[in-house]
C-alpha cells in the first residue's frame, strides 16, 4: 500500500498555474453535492486550478457494493466496478472546477452534469484496501463546458486511463424551471 504524507492543512488560493495544498474531506464536501454513499473522494492532494488535479479514494470492504456478497466469495467478487472508478474520477475532475465557486446546492447556482466519456480502458483490478490516485488534466475550458483526460493508479499500478470527459455548467434554474431572481426582476418589469 502507498504511504502518501501530506500537510494537514488546507489552503485557500494559490497564484495562477501554482498547486494548492491538501483539501481534506470537509474542503471536498464543501464544493460537491454528492453524499454518501456517493461520494467517492476523499482527499485531494494537489490542485492547479485550471490545469490539474490529483485526489484520492480509498477503497473499502464496507462500502455498500460489497453487501450482498457471502462468506468465501471469490477474490474476483470484490473487483471494484469500473462504473464506481469512472464516477470517482469524474467526481475528482468536478472538484477542479468547482472548488473556484463551490456550490454544493445543486437547487441553487451553476451544477455540474456529466455530458459524456470515450475512451475509457481498465488496465487493473480495484479492491477493497486500495487507495485510487486520480490524475485528472483540464484539456479545454469553454465558457460552460469543460473537457477532461486523465488516469486512475493504485501504488503506482495504472488501472484505468480516461480518454475524454466532457462536463457542463448549467444555472440549477434551468433545470428545475424555477426563475434565478434576475430573469424574475426582468419579467417584473417588462
Amino acid at each position: 500500500m502507498t504511504t502518501v504524507t501530506t500537510e494537514t492543512t488546507e489552503s485557500t488560493e494559490a497564484a495562477p498555474g501554482r498547486a494548492e495544498g491538501v483539501m481534506g474531506p470537509d474542503g471536498v464536501r464543501a464544493v460537491l453535492p454528492h453524499r454518501f454513499p456517493m461520494l467517492l473522494v476523499d482527499r485531494v492532494l494537489e490542485r492547479v486550478p485550471g490545469e490539474r488535479i490529483t485526489a484520492l479514494k480509498a477503497v473499502s470492504v464496507n462500502e455498500p457494493w460489497y453487501q450482498d456478497l457471502s462468506d468465501g466469495a471469490p477474490e474476483e467478487a470484490y473487483d471494484y466496478p469500473g462504473v464506481l472508478i469512472v464516477e470517482s474520477w469524474c467526481q475528482a475532475a468536478g472538484i477542479l472546477i468547482a472548488s473556484e465557486n463551490p456550490n454544493p446546492d445543486v437547487l441553487d447556482g451553476q451544477v455540474m452534469l456529466f455530458g459524456g466519456i470515450s475512451d475509457v480502458q481498465f488496465c487493473g483490478r480495484v479492491r477493497p484496501g486500495d487507495v485510487m490516485e486520480h490524475r485528472v488534466d483540464l484539456v479545454r475550458a469553454l465558457t460552460d463546458t469543460v473537457i477532461f483526460e486523465g488516469s486512475c493508479h493504485v501504488d503506482g499500478r495504472l488501472v484505468a486511463r480516461i480518454g475524454r470527459v466532457v462536463m457542463a455548467l448549467r444555472p440549477a434554474s434551468e433545470l428545475t424551471g424555477q426563475k434565478d431572481d434576475a430573469a424574475s426582476e426582468a419579467e417584473e418589469e417588462a
